[in-house]
């Protein structure tokens, strides 16, 4: 099929952790036969912090961030068989929303795909008449990027016709182990960028224990942290490219994973960077979050912290041998059962029925 997809950004990670996620799946599809355009606004300086070239498995176009750039690439929804419009674009995303759906053929398969359920859910559930829950009658499928049941259960009592979570995942080829960098050498590795419901956690979980161990050294990268005040001992790297992840992963002892406060609350939401850790073998800690058994098992794959003493006590406790040990078991669970290539499959099956539906009984 033709897929015409709107998101933020496919060839930049830079302010856009939806990107190795965008990467994997849609990496994974194109395998599958399906021809893919991703259209990406050209905003917040992403074009000039591009980590990777444009793909030979997507056409991208990037176009300019005003009505006319957008005018251009909506009436190009008109020749997809599957329109998809992601969540978090970053410019304009309601009036994208609805002018891509507008254009779409009358066959044409219409989703939307929210890259962060809880959020989304949390602004439009008190808004009636907001465009999302306007339009959710009239799209065929609403993917997300996780959230289990509950984000389900919440998407179909706004009125969603289909729901179904395409979890975060490994794409082997990518994120994989590699020798350890001194540049990114750590105790502990923490990576992403400071947004307003994550930094109380990031303090919790890794700012705290940094401050009470100081003969331990820490390592944060990610954008965003440069006026935040920091542990002596916490040292910044800034963005990191994707280019960079498997080294800063496979080279400190332990690296954490720190859910956004909407995510850990919902559950079921796995991070990029948990996937990531894992296809290079890295001793995942992670704060808890509900569903975690789902993906990893805690104490033998993962490691499990309630609060930043259970860090500073499994940090303190942590064998290099252990680590390695652990870092081992995640990659195989993983490479197992937590490939990009089976996420696709899923995504496949459920654009797959949408269209059949479609066809028997038309929305809209």
């Amino acid at each position: 099929m033709r897929i015409a997809f709107y998101g933020s950004s496919l060839l930049s990670s830079y302010w856009n952790g939806a990107a190795t996620y965008y990467r994997g799946l849609l990496r994974a599809m194109a395998a599958l036969g399906h021809e893919i355009t991703f259209y990406e606004p050209d905003i917040l300086g992403r074009q000039a912090h591009r980590d990777i070239a444009p793909p030979d498995w997507a056409r991208v176009v990037v176009y300019a961030a005003d009505p006319e750039g957008l005018a251009r690439v909506a009436a190009e929804a008109g020749g997809a068989d599957v329109v998809v419009k992601a969540s978090g674009v970053g410019f304009a995303d309601d009036i994208v929303l609805e002018r891509v759906m507008a254009e779409a053929a009358p066959g044409a398969v219409r989703v939307f795909w929210d890259v962060d359920a809880p959020a989304t859910l949390a602004e439009i559930g008190a808004v009636p008449d907001h465009p999302i829950r306007r339009a959710l009658p009239g799209l065929d499928l609403v993917l997300t990027y996780g959230g289990g049941a509950p984000v389900v259960a919440a998407y179909r009592s706004l009125g969603a016709r289909e729901v179904t979570p395409i979890f975060n995942a490994l794409d082997p080829d990518t994120h994989f182990p590699v020798a350890p960098d001194p540049h990114f050498a750590a105790d502990l590795s923490f990576l992403g960028n400071r947004l307003p419901d994550r930094e109380d956690r990031v303090e919790t979980f890794f700012l705290g224990p940094a401050a009470v161990m100081p003969k331990r050294g820490f390592l944060l990268g990610g954008a965003g942290w440069e006026e935040r005040a920091l542990p002596p001992n916490v040292r910044h790297l800034g963005h990191v490219g994707t280019d960079a992840h498997n080294a800063f992963n496979c080279s400190a002892l332990a690296v954490l994973n720190v859910s956004r406060a909407s995510m850990a609350s919902m559950g079921f939401s796995p991070a990029t960077r948990v996937f990531e850790a894992a296809g290079a073998g890295a001793c995942l800690i992670t704060d808890a979050w509900e569903g975690i058994g789902q993906f990893l098992a805690p104490g033998r794959e993962v490691l499990v912290a309630r609060d930043g003493v259970d860090v500073v006590e499994i940090l303190s406790d942590l064998t290099p041998e252990r680590a390695r040990a652990l870092g081992e078991a995640a990659r195989a669970r993983v490479l197992a059962k937590h490939c990009y290539a089976h996420r696709a499959r899923e995504a496949d099956a459920c654009i797959a029925r949408a269209a059949t539906l479609r066809r028997e009984v038309p929305v809209g």
